[in-house]
């Protein structure tokens, strides 16, 4: 096997692999109205967005939503979230480097904060699933971070290490969680943030997925 037959790719779901922009936008600004909110644009959110989600409600807000209103427009935005995201498609060519990565004898995995339950049948009605060792999503209460999860993600792998992982994401979030473990990470500037904000993280940072893939292959060499 070649030199890079041990690198690995975590790739992250919303705004990643699955481009799901205008159901995100639709579901904050359903939550929104919940609190007499105005309604955000996708570059107003891309500039602000953040997690955990509650510090970016506060963004807006001027305050941290109180335990109740986080609860409302949490449910608000996941029920909304569901209704729409049928009309959401995989990120235009996902599929065929998800394939492409595979065929070249390397291995990848998803790790989102999506609902698990959800998640598996959404990622299994695009016929990608085989292509993943595993395929976790958030199992506990929503509004939290992602590097705990990376951190028992990467245990269920056997055989990855982390020094020859990289994760592949849209968010501030996802190079945080690639750092505490010991992970590479490179941002996708197509998803919940704006390029501007994600190159203050102080990883690589793409307009592709494409691009994603290549500088994951020379960051695993």
């Amino acid at each position: 096997m070649g030199k890079q037959a041990g690198a690995h790719i975590v790739w992250d779901w919303n705004g990643t692999l699955f481009h799901d922009n205008d159901a995100i936008i639709g579901a904050t600004n359903a939550a929104f109205v919940e609190l007499g909110l105005e309604p955000i644009t996708l570059e107003r959110y891309r500039a602000l967005y953040c997690v955990p989600v509650p510090k970016f409600y506060e963004r807006l807000l001027g305050r941290l939503p109180t335990d109740a209103e986080w609860q409302v427009m949490d449910e608000v935005f996941h029920r909304y979230y569901a209704e729409h995201r049928v009309r959401c498609a995989l990120t235009a060519g996902a599929a065929e480097l998800l394939a492409g990565w595979r065929s070249a004898g390397r291995s990848q995995s998803l790790l989102s904060m999506y609902v698990h339950d959800e998640l598996v049948p959404l990622v299994r009605g695009f016929g990608i699933e085989p292509y993943f060792l595993r395929v976790d999503g958030r199992t506990g209460p929503s509004g939290g971070s992602k590097a705990e999860h990376m951190v028992r993600h990467l245990e269920t792998l056997t055989g990855v290490d982390a020094e020859r992982t990289v994760v592949i994401g849209d968010a501030a979030d996802d190079a945080v969680a690639a750092l505490h473990v010991g992970a590479r990470a490179v941002l996708y500037t197509g998803g919940s943030h704006s390029r501007a904000s994600l190159e203050g993280v102080g990883v690589p940072v793409v307009d592709t997925l494409q691009e994603a893939v290549e500088t994951a292959e020379r960051l695993a060499a």
